[in-house]
């Protein structure tokens, strides 16, 4: 009985020699295919960022056992019989003719997995990429989305986000600012440079460590320059450095020390006297030659 079962199971029951052994193989392999699929699918959408979207690790997941069912499923042909020279000839041109309709598709999708795994932003980075300028809200599969700080939502397909330079304001815990303020001629450059180093140490947001570099580093034809860098933490930088400036230019007028308004000297012919006139904001005179 089971010799006569046996001989049932590998005898051939279509014309190409096929049996219900080579069916049973070829239905294993394709479950087979299936759950490791699903499996490497569910470990790879664990190791996907947290803030990733549902739907795009969702997305992921079915490519990836899609991708490796498809292999199991022509691994397995071959157990029916199937010539897959035809098969491959006629699927290799379709694959050319869909891989160049969707170029640009599957070019964005391999960067924003690169992306992923890369991780040169995430959702709430403040970045610049091209003349695009904002906050990181949402990173897709095929896009990602950037809030500018005007409000206004901008997508940029991944390829740009990959190949193009990103500037990421945040992804560093500290962030540099830098002032060039202007004294008079008449005015104490080391008395300013102490009024600005004492109000920069006095904000409790101006990072002590990198220190703060205050110097002159320009004479310049209507001042004096001093240039001030500071560090502050990235989260708050633009209102330490919004502060600071006004604090400064207060503390500077309190000690009589003020910004210099430019100065031309102009001079006239003889037929109008000779005249020379100073030209002041504050203080407009008028002085003829002997």
């Amino acid at each position: 009985m089971i010799d006569y079962l046996i001989s049932v199971f590998y005898e051939p029951i279509t014309d190409n020699g096929v049996s219900l052994y080579n069916i049973t193989v070829f239905l294993i392999i394709l479950i087979l295919g299936y759950l490791i699929g699903t499996i490497i699918s569910r470990l790879i959408k664990r190791k996907l960022p947290d803030k990733m979207s549902i739907n795009d690790k969702q997305a992921v997941g079915k490519v990836i056992t899609l991708f490796i069912f498809f292999i199991a499923f022509v691994s397995a042909l071959p157990n029916l019989n199937i010539d897959l020279s035809g098969i491959f000839v006629v699927g290799g041109l379709f694959a050319l003719v869909f891989g160049i309709a969707c170029q640009s598709v599957f070019s964005n999708a391999v960067s924003g997995v690169i992306l992923f795994i890369e991780r040169p932003i995430k959702i709430g980075d403040d970045i610049k990429i091209g003349g695009s300028e904002g906050t990181v809200v949402d990173i897709q599969v095929l896009s990602t989305i950037i809030k500018t700080f005007d409000g206004i939502y901008v997508r940029i397909p991944n390829q740009t986000m990959f190949t193009a330079d990103i500037m990421n304001y945040v992804v560093n815990v500290a962030r540099r600012f830098e002032y060039v303020i202007g004294i008079r001629y008449s005015d104490d450059a080391e008395l300013a440079t102490k009024v600005i180093a004492r109000v920069v140490n006095e904000h409790p947001f101006a990072l002590k460590n990198p220190a703060p570099a205050i110097y002159v580093s320009d004479l310049a034809d209507n001042s004096v320059n001093i240039t001030v860098k500071i560090w502050a933490p990235s989260t708050v930088w633009l209102g330490v450095k919004n502060e600071l400036l006004f604090k400064i230019r207060k503390e500077l007028l309190a000690e009589g020390i003020d910004i210099p308004f430019p100065q031309r000297t102009l001079s006239f012919s003889d037929d109008v006297k000779d005249k020379v006139v100073i030209l002041n904001p504050s203080d407009v005179s008028v002085s003829e030659k002997a």
